[in-house]
C-alpha cells in the first residue's frame, strides 16, 4: 500500500505474562474504512489504544503519516504531542466530560493541547456538530445527550484538530438499527473526505455494509483480510 497512513509493523503486547498482541501487522491507506473484528480478547481494542499512544509496547513499530513510535524505546512528550494531532479516537462509552457542555468538550484539546485560540476552536467545533447533525445541542450536557448524539459529539471531538486518522471502538454497540445506518452513512463522508478509520468492532453486518476491509484478528495475531 503505497498511500498507507498509517502502518502496523510486528506489533508485541503484553500484560504481566499475558501476551495481547503477538506480532500485528496492519496497513491502512487513506480514504479507506477498515473494520478489524475477532472475539472479545482477541486484541481489538489494544491495536486502537496503542495507535493512539495510550498503550506501551514491548517490539514493532507504528507509523502513523510522520510520525513513528517505536516498541524498544521510550517516547518523547513531543512525539506523542505530534500523535495528538494525527490521530483521533472515539471510545465505546464516548467519555464525554460530564462537567463541560457538547461544545466545550470539542474545544478543549485545540484549546489548552495545542494552543489554538478559543474563537477558532469554537468555529471548528460549530462547524464539526453542524456537519453532524448536533449543533443545536452545543450547550447540551453529556448526561442530556442521547446515545447517538454523544456519539457524534465524541466524533466531532475527537475531529476537531482535523487528524488523518480516526479510531474507533465498538461504535454500534449500543445503537439501534437506524442510528446504525445514519453511523454508516457519516462514516463514509469522512471516509469520502480522504481520512482514514479503523474500526474495532463485533458487528459483521455493519462492518460488511460499510467497511472497506475486514481485518480479522484472534489470539493476538491477524488472521485473514
Amino acid at each position: 500500500m503505497n498511500d498507507a497512513v498509517l502502518r502496523i509493523d510486528d506489533l508485541q503486547l503484553r500484560r504481566g505474562a499475558r501476551r495481547i498482541l503477538a506480532g500485528v501487522t496492519l496497513q491502512a491507506s487513506r480514504g479507506e474504512l477498515v473494520a478489524v473484528m475477532g472475539p472479545s480478547g482477541s486484541g481489538k481494542t489494544t491495536i486502537l489504544r496503542a495507535v493512539a499512544g495510550l498503550e506501551t509496547f514491548e517490539s514493532g513499530r507504528i507509523i502513523v503519516d510522520d510520525v513513528t513510535l517505536e516498541g524498544s524505546r521510550a517516547t518523547s512528550g513531543e512525539t506523542l504531542r505530534q500523535l495528538r494531532r494525527k490521530v483521533g479516537m472515539v471510545f465505546q462509552f464516548h467519555c464525554l466530560f460530564e462537567h463541560l457542555s457538547a461544545l466545550d468538550n470539542v474545544c478543549l484539546a485545540p484549546v489548552h493541547a495545542h494552543g489554538v485560540a478559543p474563537p477558532d476552536a469554537e468555529r471548528r467545533a460549530r462547524e464539526l456538530l453542524t456537519a453532524f447533525g448536533v449543533n443545536h445541542r452545543a450547550g447540551a450536557w453529556p448526561r442530556e445527550l442521547s446515545g447517538g448524539e454523544a456519539q457524534r459529539v465524541a466524533i466531532a471531538r475527537a475531529l476537531a484538530v482535523d487528524p488523518p486518522v480516526l479510531l474507533m471502538d465498538e461504535p454500534t454497540a449500543s445503537l439501534d438499527p437506524l442510528r446504525r445506518e445514519e453511523l454508516g452513512a457519516l462514516l463514509q463522508r469522512l471516509v469520502a473526505q480522504g481520512r482514514t478509520l479503523v474500526v474495532a468492532t463485533h458487528d459483521e453486518e455493519f462492518a460488511r455494509n460499510w467497511a472497506t476491509r475486514i481485518v480479522r484478528m484472534d489470539g493476538g495475531v491477524v488472521t485473514a483480510q
